[in-house]
């Protein structure tokens, strides 16, 4: 299945859920390993580092620096790696609305990390965007 690559229908169908937990973004060196027994939903190696987020409780158990407290919504559609549009149209909503966001494409879903306190904010306006196209 290679996923939906129509710009209506994606934010038509996009389903926004909510995690319960709280993410956050955190860091180390390229030399080091990401420490046991943290279990990331997402790492990026760069070459400052590797890049990781992680829920807030794991990185506090491991006295791990952190930013960016966040709330993960997942546009449940599955949107192709090659769609066009669909991120942009979603990310500028929330721009206008001053919400941050770091956003996430894995294989079957696009995935959002909006900031904690904005969370049910932004989940409602995506929700009312699905609801308009």
């Amino acid at each position: 299945m290679s996923g939906e690559r129509d710009l209506a229908k994606l934010l038509q169908n996009m389903k926004p859920e909510m995690h319960e937990d709280v993410f956050v973004f955190c860091s180390v060196s390229s030399d080091e390993r990401i420490p046991p027994p943290l279990s990331p939903v997402h790492i990026f190696r760069e070459r400052e580092g590797i890049s990781f987020v992680v829920q807030r409780e794991e990185a506090e158990s491991a006295a791990l620096p952190y930013q960016f407290a966040s709330r993960l919504i997942t546009l449940t559609v599955h949107s192709s790696l090659g769609a066009v549009g669909f991120l942009a149209t979603v990310t500028a909503r929330l721009a206008e609305a001053g919400i941050g966001v770091n956003a996430v494409s894995a294989f079957h879903h696009d995935h959002l990390f909006v900031p904690e306190h904005r969370a049910d904010e932004a989940l409602q306006l995506l929700q009312n965007m699905s609801k308009l196209s």
